[in-house]
């Protein structure tokens, strides 16, 4: 279960004896800045500095703007600085946490977390951050004693109660662990009825405990609160609720990935045990020549880009292609790609016939039931005797099933027939597990399959006719 990023909190600066231009000027640019619009609050925040050097609102909502734009070692110096001339500021202590956790650096996370509620006990959020930091480093007991903590000092923080519902989802070593998530579910939406991602949280952990009716209700008064959204219309008929669509729509696969995408490494490999991009290279390292970095390459769905790094060694050029502009934001800052594209992948690769030696897509294909498109679009793309390797989760079952994550699973011989019939030879189909959900391993294939090389192909072609002289 995927687990959102620490909310940035802005609130109001602190008061301070000086000249009003600049003040008038400041809460300009933190209304822009709340509004979304960071370019106008970027230029507003450098000009407040320019009249009123090292004013450290300034300095701290510029650094917090900074990160949110991918700057974050900037962000990093420019909290620090704010804080040398407001050392006692809380909320400058929580946002360098969330800006140093989202960056990897959990450690240093969590001593500002700590000095921010050194300087306000009941800085609620900061608590919970810290939960959430000491869950990333895997400190189980003291995370779960900060989530409690945080509820007996605030048992009406919303915020609260939908984290320790997510932790306990994420860490649920028994049913009553999930029992309890959804009571947290239940009462986080109950305090903060405006946030209806704690209902895609419940319906979930709802469906897990194969309590079917009442996921299925939670996703259509979901659905009635907020009628345009693809997300409940998707998750909807993964419940159950309504017919299966061939494969996720466009804009639920957008929706859910750029909501996600300032998170989605932290989440996947911290909570979530994600392997799929090293043990796809892993088997592409079977099958393609040694990393001479001959090969073009294209990383289909490739997200914020953890296959990248993996995939360049082959790569002469390397391209990556997702419908999540925010996913390719983060890839674009990895700088291992020569070109990102925002596109449909299937889309993608009917535009791209013939360009490719080798195409990955780790953990994509699972958001697609009928696979015979997107194999016949890739087997276009690739060059002869180009190789397709992608990653799927398993139904032990026969042909798809469409799951209560959203994600769709396949069967074996489904897998190999489609592959077959789009025109591949040399299928490999290993079991493997990529990832967790709810705590458990979920069961998965990795698949090499390979257009055939054009001699290999006048071969087959000859046997098939035989020989006239016989």
């Amino acid at each position: 279960m995927k687990r959102a990023a620490a909310r940035i909190p802005m609130p109001r600066p602190q008061r301070r004896a000086a000249d009003g231009a600049w003040r008038t000027r400041l809460n300009q640019a933190l209304q822009a800045h709340q509004k979304g619009d960071l370019d106008t609050a970027e230029r507003l925040y450098k000009k407040v500095l320019g009249q009123e050097i090292a004013q450290p609102d300034a300095m701290h909502y510029l650094g917090v703007l900074c990160h949110q734009r991918g700057r974050s070692d900037e962000a990093v110096e420019l909290i620090r600085a704010a804080l040398e001339a407001t050392p006692n500021h809380p909320d400058a202590h929580n946002n360098l946490g969330n800006v140093l956790k989202e960056s990897g650096r959990l450690a240093e996370a969590e001593a500002s977390y700590r000095r921010a509620l050194t300087c306000s006990p009941d800085h609620h959020n900061a608590r919970v951050n810290l939960a959430v930091v000491l869950e990333a480093q895997n400190r189980l007991d003291e995370a779960f004693a900060t989530y409690q903590a945080a509820l007996e000092r605030a048992p009406h923080h919303a915020h609260a109660h939908w984290m320790l519902g997510r932790a306990l989802c994420d860490h649920a070593e028994c049913v009553e662990d999930m029992e309890r998530a959804v009571q947290c579910f239940r009462r986080a939406f109950e305090l903060d009825g405006r946030n209806l991602a704690v209902l895609q949280h419940l319906a979930m952990t709802l469906y897990a405990l194969k309590r079917k009716d009442e996921a299925r209700e939670v996703y259509r008064d979901w659905l009635s609160r907020d009628p345009d959204n693809p997300v409940p219309r998707h998750m909807l008929a993964a419940c159950g609720g309504a017919p299966a669509p061939s494969r996720a729509g466009n804009a639920y696969v957008r929706d859910t990935f750029d909501r996600f995408a300032s998170s989605f490494d932290q989440q996947l490999l911290e909570y979530l045990d994600y392997r799929a991009p090293q043990v796809l290279v892993d088997a592409f390292k079977r099958v393609l020549p040694k990393a001479t970095d001959t090969l073009d390459v294209l990383d289909a769905g490739c997200g914020t880009g953890l296959c990248g790094p993996l995939l360049r060694p082959y790569a002469r050029r390397l391209v990556g292609v997702d419908l999540s502009g925010g996913m390719l934001e983060k890839a674009r800052q990895r700088g291992d790609y020569d070109e990102l594209a925002e596109a449909e992948i299937t889309a993608y690769l009917q535009q791209h016939a013939g360009s490719y030696d080798a195409i990955a897509s780790a953990d994509t294909l699972v958001y697609f039931g009928d696979l015979a498109p997107v194999f016949a679009a890739a087997f276009a793309a690739l060059r002869p005797g180009g190789w397709f390797g992608f990653s799927l989760e398993a139904n032990q079952g026969e042909g798809i099933e469409l799951c209560a994550s959203g994600r769709y699973r396949h069967a074996r011989r489904y897998v190999e027939d489609a592959l077959h019939a789009a025109g591949y030879v040399d299928v490999r189909i290993a079991a493997d597990s990529l990832r967790k959900e709810a705590g458990q391993p979920v069961a998965s294939w990795v698949v090499l399959a390979r257009r055939v090389p054009d001699g290999e192909v006048a071969n087959m072609a000859s046997k098939c006719m035989g020989n006239p002289q016989e």
